[in-house]
């Protein structure tokens, strides 16, 4: 049996859609450009995701969560730098108006999607932020941004989360939550859209220990992905040098996985000093300062480590990496399988009756599996197109209940990653599918 990877990323985008994993869009208008929006299977891989990852940080005594506002004061993006500095700089083709980012392109060489040579204009900065207004006036005090990150809630409720929860250094505040950003040139899937959805973690460090979280969290996040599925060959660490290091870090480093355009950040692991505390004390006027009781009451402004993940990439990194094309080039056995790892996967399992003469009995033993696992039933078609269907969707056990369950109450087990057949008491069942589902 052989194995091929994904060739490009229309076969992702093609299984998503046929599937009910992600749609455009808008679709019946014409769609709306780098906007997306998740189908029946992609939601739950997205809430699975986004479970595993939660449990991951906040099942820990040193992390608790937020879910903080998109909306906040203006002044809050003018202390982070956004208002000022949040910008790409960006070249019109003047042959065809397409825009693009100067720092993506060289605009020295033809216009990669007329061909015209030399009409590119001058750089020019762009501001990512998303303004609107607030309130039924609209003048300039009613000026408001839709996020561009999460973490600024987060820095924002320093304080209130220290204090209510009695949090001493270190500790982490973790926060999943939609963010937007008007991106000059969105693409690859859902891997770079205007609007998307961000998994952060910042966790608050005396100063000089900074490095050392840095170095535990780099080996956390990365053993994450690994769980997650993720063949460790198609990921690699990206160190920020130079002009690539942000103003407010002393280090950063990415994850990056290797997508069908190439290797990409999927995660960022940022020492981001104290710059965000410091800015919104000086901004807001409030003391941000941590009192250190174990220090001999010092107090000071607390160093901060982050972990970044964007949960639409981290996804797009899942379904890359779960596409199978098993005996590619034989019609008879070519199969497409979605390899999820089991935590993940949307369905953990079908109940496929063999005939719809046992449809009673088989929807019974339906409705009971429907008690603890995710599961679906599916009685149209022959039973080998019904399994290709659950490949795709990336279910990791199917059970057929035949007519000899009836009989000897068990029914066949089929292994989505095997396809080997196991016949199992149902009494039996549900400890059988525990033990594979929930590892």
């Amino acid at each position: 049996m052989s194995e091929s990877n994904i060739k490009d990323m229309q076969q992702i985008v093609s299984l998503a859609k046929r599937r009910g994993f992600i749609f455009q869009s808008s679709e019946i208008y014409g769609g709306l450009s780098s906007c997306w929006d998740y189908g029946p299977y992609g939601i739950e891989l997205k809430r699975n995701l986004k479970n595993k990852w939660w449990q991951a940080m906040t099942f820990r005594s040193d992390i608790v969560g937020v879910d903080a506002s998109i909306f906040m004061h203006p002044q809050v993006w003018k202390a982070s730098g956004h208002v000022d500095g949040f910008n790409d700089p960006m070249v019109d083709c003047k042959a065809c108006k397409s825009r693009f980012r100067e720092d993506k392109i060289d605009t020295s060489a033809p216009c990669q999607n007329c061909g015209a040579k030399g009409e590119f204009t001058e750089p020019r900065d762009f501001n990512l932020m998303f303004k609107t207004k607030m309130g039924p006036v609209e003048d300039s005090s009613a000026d408001v941004y839709l996020r561009p990150e999460t973490a600024q809630g987060i820095f924002v409720n320093f304080l209130n989360v220290q204090s209510t929860m009695r949090k001493k250094l270190p500790f982490g505040i973790a926060q999943i939550g939609k963010a937007f950003r008007n991106e000059i040139t969105p693409g690859n899937f859902i891997f770079r859209t205007r609007e998307f959805e961000q998994m952060e973690m910042q966790y608050f460090v005396k100063p000089g220990e900074q490095m050392k979280a840095m170095e535990d969290w780099k080996e956390l996040r990365w053993n994450w992905h690994i769980s997650n599925g993720i063949r460790p060959e198609n990921l690699r660490w990206h160190p920020h040098v130079g002009d690539e290091l942000a103003h407010y870090a002393d280090a950063a480093e990415d994850i990056e996985y290797k997508f069908p355009h190439g290797w990409d950040e999927m995660e960022g692991i940022h020492s981001r000093t104290d710059f965000d505390l410091r800015k919104h004390e000086e901004f807001s006027g409030k003391n941000l300062k941590y009192t250190d009781v174990q220090d001999g009451n010092k107090k000071y402004l607390p160093f901060v480590l982050e972990t970044s993940v964007g949960c639409d990439r981290a996804l797009l990194a899942i379904l890359c990496d779960a596409f199978r094309i098993e005996n590619e080039g034989d019609k008879e056995n070519e199969r497409t399988v979605m390899k999820f790892h089991p935590s993940l996967a949307p369905i953990k399992v079908a109940v496929l009756p063999l005939t719809k003469k046992l449809n009673e009995q088989a929807t019974a033993l339906f409705h009971d599996l429907q008690k603890e696992f995710k599961a679906e039933y599916d009685v149209a078609g022959s039973i080998g197109k019904r399994y290709r269907r659950q490949d795709e969707i990336g279910t990791p056990m199917c059970v057929t209940f035949d007519f000899d369950s009836l009989e000897d109450n068990a029914v066949t087990v089929r292994d989505r990653d095997t396809m080997n057949q196991e016949r199992v008491a149902i009494d039996q069942l549900k400890n059988y599918l525990r033990d594979r589902i929930y590892i």
